[in-house]
């Protein structure tokens, strides 16, 4: 697997990642378990949105003085660019979902903060793993890009024809085995994940909503990847495109945790942008579509499906 990127710039960004985890875990152990507010949302999303900025702001830079060519840093950060805003729309989908796993659960709004911290560490490990066997695939098997793509077509088609139906946890399969496999408390126990009843050590809701939250992000995870990898198959681009995208998750849904009901149609506009990026891996040997075109349709997909929303939105 060939990467643009030079050596410096992939260990300016395993620092950067390393000491934005510290930074957020040493402050959210200082604030102690609290309810995270809109503005405190919105100040942490235009943080990790701005930062994300700069790096490729770094990465435009470090390409130009590589190649010498002003043209390829623009195409490459411009890959970075498109990346990072499609892996940012999917994750939309995953916060309706933590949402609705929340909500099942009853999990107090204090203790949410802690949970998406430990999952956004396990979706940044276990999404490097698969982006570097799924760079290494497409390096050794082209057509695996039309498998990917004909998966991103269906799964585009089947989030469609599920957007409009009520989501439900109740027979939800992987809920099914892990309360076959934890036995688990009735109550709370603060942010413990374990708890003792009756002398014997068992699980609280706490870690059944940690693993639900790991597993749902695995499933996101096999969307978001490949859509990336049709934009680019430069593991560096994929990798930190999809990382910083995932650094400003838990920001995003706070922030979208008070406006849920105003993009109740966004799930319409993300199975477009699915239908839309399977047909671009298909079509690669064919008609390749200029990563510009590619940002453009991206952006205006979500431009009308939010303004939409916005005009369609039940009144509370």
């Amino acid at each position: 697997m060939e990467s643009i990127a030079p050596l410096w710039l992939w260990v300016v960004f395993v620092v950067f990642v390393v000491a934005a985890l510290f930074v957020d875990f040493v402050v959210l152990k200082k604030q102690g378990a609290h309810e995270v507010g809109v503005r405190q949302a919105v100040n942490w999303s235009l943080l990790w949105v701005g930062l994300s900025f700069v790096f490729n702001a770094l990465f435009w830079w470090a390409v130009k003085d590589s190649t010498g060519s002003s043209a390829i840093a623009n195409e490459k950060s411009l890959e970075f660019l498109t990346g990072y805003l499609i892996e940012k729309s999917l994750a939309v989908d995953n916060i309706f979902v933590f949402l609705l796993i929340f909500t099942y659960f009853a999990v107090p709004a204090a203790y949410q903060k802690r949970v998406l911290m430990i999952g956004i560490v396990g979706a940044i490990v276990l999404r490097t793993v698969m982006i570097l066997v799924g760079g290494w695939l497409l390096a050794q098997f082209h057509w695996i890009l039309y498998v990917f793509g004909a998966f991103l077509l269906l799964t585009g088609v089947k989030m469609w024809w599920a957007a409009g139906q009520e989501p439900s946890l109740d027979d939800n399969p992987a809920l099914k085995l892990l309360r076959k496999l934890l036995p688990v408390s009735k109550s709370f126990d603060g942010e413990k994940f374990w708890t003792v009843e009756n002398g014997k050590r068992i699980a609280t809701p706490l870690l059944m909503v940690i693993c639900l939250v790991g597993l749902t992000d695995v499933i996101f995870a096999v969307d978001s990847i490949p859509a990336i990898f049709a934009i680019t198959k430069d593991p560096f681009i994929v990798l930190t495109s999809n990382v910083f995208a995932i650094l400003g998750l838990r920001a995003m849904f706070f922030l979208l945790q008070a406006a849920a009901s105003r993009f109740h149609l966004l799930n319409y506009g993300l199975a477009v942008i699915l239908v839309f990026i399977g047909s671009k891996m298909l079509l690669i040997d064919v008609f390749k579509i200029p990563v510009a075109v590619s940002l453009g349709v991206v952006l205006s997909i979500l431009a009308i499906t939010m303004i939409w929303s916005a005009k369609t939105a039940p009144n509370t």
